[in-house]
């Protein structure tokens, strides 16, 4: 997950020392696939036509800017609503989430309201009137105020309306959309293709973002968030049925922690604000802390990945750049380089390594607003760009490699408003071309696990998606479970909360974080 917020309206390796070989422990065998019964490698190249999301028809509001002495920028008074159908908004629960492309507005009862994301200033809910208001501060101390009028109500679970944003009590923007229900209140989670869950787990400390799975224990590294800092929380799972908590570890002053995973007897945990901190874990329920790689100034890693004796580093700040560790000797890595990818004049300012992969001597990674690129990754101390896969708008996030009819393959997902998977044929590097995709509309995907032929997707509100992908120019969902409840606690309809991390790793079960329910274990299918 990104630790920066969007915009409003955009809502917000072979040598002869083996490096790079893949790990050969049972429990954490390489995410990619090699059998390919069902497709002879033929495919038809898709036009790139970027993250498109179709709001449908716009609702029949508009913003009177100069609604007279006292009214406010934002104010009800300051939406025209003559032309809507009003009477259709006692349709709406008094209580849900509703999200769409600018935010949401989350209706939860004594748990509060919330508007893209803040606390509601205001709420007026009565005949014909839905509208609701926030306040906030930027970091530069701006003073803003984004509002929100219902127009109509075409089902129970949309609702089309406006949103103004006013800047220092000056209007700067209108935006009107849909805003569609989320996961119900009923407390019966939607579920298909078989996928069961035997057990969930609450995670106690800020929120839960991703697990590694060894020696029978579950890792589960958090986020800070306003309800609380973050940190790891280790679970026992050699009852996947009733795993028990062990412990939890949190750091004064360094609590974001995004990322995890495991060589042998050393855990390894993405931080913020120390790069890479490493952990004892002979005693799997009691992991001590050994180091912080490589140390000196404060440094901002994000993600991680092990590929035998290599650990990637994808690290955002102060310069956005993968660091390579020996890690033959796992209680003590060795930095061997730092890779920087020079950015092209078009590239996102948002634009740095979020993850990679590395497979078959390359490393495949999603350089954010500059695309997926792929490097040379024969060498673990240098490395060279053999292409890259880029469109207008770009996000790219997390991805999956295999190989299929003797063809490279690329499960690539983007992150961000209608961002969704493609499929890459990235055989040939300096040319690579979409052959698939697959798409959920509004929301997108935080991270991807390739078993064989199905791909595991933690895909936000979505859940967790299955897809059979066999074919990959076909991929086909094959089985889904709905994580997300509006009756969650910590809910407030932001575009990325859900599922959000996962794992398989070949014990016959599914691990999956969601952002506010924890750690859910599935049967593998």
């Amino acid at each position: 997950m990104q630790s920066h917020r969007r915009p409003l309206l955009r809502v917000l390796a072979f040598s002869l020392l083996c490096w790079g070989c893949s790990s050969s422990s049972p429990t954490s065998p390489p995410d990619s696939g090699t059998v390919t019964p069902g497709w002879d490698g033929t495919a038809v190249p898709l036009e790139e036509w970027g993250d498109v999301f179709d709001a449908g028809t716009p609702s029949a509001c508009r913003m009177v800017e100069d609604a007279g002495a006292g009214v406010e920028c934002g104010d009800l008074a300051t939406f025209e609503l003559s032309g809507c159908d009003r009477a259709s908004l006692a349709r709406v629960p008094a209580m849900g989430i509703f999200s769409g492309v600018s935010g949401a507005l989350a209706m939860q009862g004594d748990a509060g309201t919330f508007l893209v994301g803040g606390p509601v200033e205001q709420l007026r809910r009565e005949d014909g009137t839905l509208y609701a208001s926030v306040r906030y501060t930027t970091k530069r101390n701006a003073h803003m105020r984004v509002a929100f009028a219902a127009c109509e109500a075409p089902t129970s679970e949309q609702v089309k309306g406006c949103l103004v944003t006013c800047r220092e009590g000056v209007f700067s923007g209108l935006e009107r959309g849909d805003f569609n229900q989320l996961g119900k209140s009923d407390g019966t989670p939607e579920a298909s293709g078989g996928l069961q869950r035997i057990s969930e787990s609450f995670v106690p400390l800020g929120m839960p973002a991703d697990v590694y799975v060894t020696h029978d224990h579950a890792y589960v590294v958090s986020l800070d968030h306003p309800h609380g800092e973050g940190g790891l929380t280790v679970f026992d799972v050699s009852d996947r049925a009733h795993p028990v908590l062990k412990k939890v570890i949190h750091l004064d002053g360094d609590s974001y922690w995004n990322a995890v995973w495991s060589k042998g007897d050393t855990l390894y945990v993405a931080s913020k604000a120390h790069g890479v901190l490493v952990f004892d874990i002979h005693q799997p329920a009691d992991p001590q802390l050994l180091r912080a790689v490589p140390g000196g100034d404060p440094l901002n890693v994000h993600t991680l990945f092990l590929d035998g004796d290599l650990l990637y580093a994808m690290s955002q700040a102060p310069t956005p750049s993968i660091l390579v560790f020996d890690v033959r000797a796992p209680s003590a890595p060795v930095l061997l380089q730092r890779i920087v990818i020079p950015l092209p004049p078009e590239a996102s300012a948002l634009s740095y390594p979020h993850d990679a992969f590395a497979y078959q001597g390359r490393l495949y990674v999603n350089h954010m607003g500059d695309g997926y690129v792929v490097l040379d990754a024969t060498q673990p101390t240098t490395s060279r760009e053999l292409g890259a896969y880029r469109f207008t708008d770009s996000y790219s996030h997390a991805n999956a490699l295999g190989t299929f009819a003797g063809r490279t393959i690329a499960f690539e997902g983007g992150e961000g408003v209608a961002a969704h998977l493609r499929v890459l044929d990235v055989t040939d590097p300096a040319h690579i071309v979409k052959i698939g995709e697959y798409s959920l509309g509004t929301y997108s995907i935080h991270n991807m696990i390739l078993r064989g032929t199905t791909l595991y997707i933690a895909y936000y509100q979505e859940g967790l998606r299955v897809l059979d992908v066999s074919n990959p120019t076909q991929p086909r969902e094959i089985a889904h479970y709905a994580t997300y409840r509006d009756s969650d606690p910590f809910r407030i309809g932001d575009l990325f909360e859900g599922a959000i991390g996962i794992r398989v790793p070949g014990d016959g079960f599914v691990y999956l974080v969601d952002t506010s329910r924890g750690l859910l274990v599935f049967k593998e299918l």
